[in-house]
């Protein structure tokens, strides 16, 4: 009997080339997922997938903005020739953006919408049907805890995370009874190419990079950022079968942080 999570699924994980969805598609590599990484960044996808292939396990990275319908469309298709029917889908890709609703532009605030609302609505509006049909699946949709809590100048970000929420408990609601689950998880401050690239654009001093580097540590009452890793490991558990009977739920990883503030 095999023991790995999910032996021989098809799971797709859009914007798997960084950050948390890499870790994610990796750990699900590991737990015996046939993964299918979903990128814009075209370089990005195809690198996670031979470092995954390097480890001995299955992926395949299909050029995709999931903001395009017409994109999602056509990268599930080729998932499903390539892979065999999707049984799982994490809604990873997204973008962030700093600003309060004056500082927001009306471009800007559509561009944050278009890829971390319209991205997760083409492509649940894609695969959920398909799920209908196969008569089970699991969705997991990244979302914040700015999506509960009042962030200072996250004002465009917020409210995209805030629509990723409702979309996740609308998603449970209408289709508990059709096989199918979707929950979310509201990570807090975590750790990655982001967060780096961040500092070095607003904090070219090492000194003042450092300092501003603790500072986003210690907002975490743990007193640290959180660990790509440390996603994916939920990750892994509730898009399993072990989580067979969660749906409708959103689970924060945050080191604290909604306890305390």
């Amino acid at each position: 009997m095999n023991k790995q999570r999910m032996y021989n699924q098809v799971a797709v994980v859009t914007g798997g080339g960084h950050g948390i969805g890499q870790a994610i598609a990796r750990r699900f590599a590991v737990e015996g997922a046939k993964v299918a990484i979903w990128e814009v960044d075209d370089q990005s996808g195809q690198a996670t997938v031979a470092a995954i292939k390097s480890d001995g396990y299955k992926a395949s990275s299909f050029l995709c903005d999931v903001a395009i319908y017409e994109n999602v469309v056509a990268a599930a298709d080729a998932t499903e020739t390539s892979l065999g029917k999707v049984s799982i889908l994490v809604n990873n890709a997204g973008v962030a953006h700093i600003g309060t609703v004056e500082d927001t532009s009306e471009e800007d605030f559509d561009r944050v919408q278009r890829i971390n609302v319209k991205g997760p609505y083409n492509c649940m509006k894609v695969l959920v049907p398909r799920m209908v049909k196969n008569g089970s699946g699991s969705i997991l949709n990244l979302a914040s805890i700015a999506s509960k809590l009042g962030l200072a100048e996250r004002f465009a970000y917020s409210a995209s995370k805030g629509a990723v929420l409702a979309m996740t408990l609308s998603v449970a609601k209408d289709y508990v009874d059709k096989g199918i689950r979707c929950n979310c998880i509201c990570p807090g401050r975590v750790h990655t190419p982001f967060v780096d690239g961040y500092l070095e654009k607003y904090y070219p001093d090492d000194d003042e990079r450092a300092k501003a580097f603790r500072a986003l540590s210690d907002y975490q009452p743990m007193g640290r950022m959180g660990k790509p890793e440390e996603i994916a490991n939920l990750a892994a558990f509730l898009c399993s079968d072990e989580a067979s009977f969660i749906t409708g739920s959103a689970y924060d990883v945050d080191g604290g942080t909604i306890l305390i503030r």
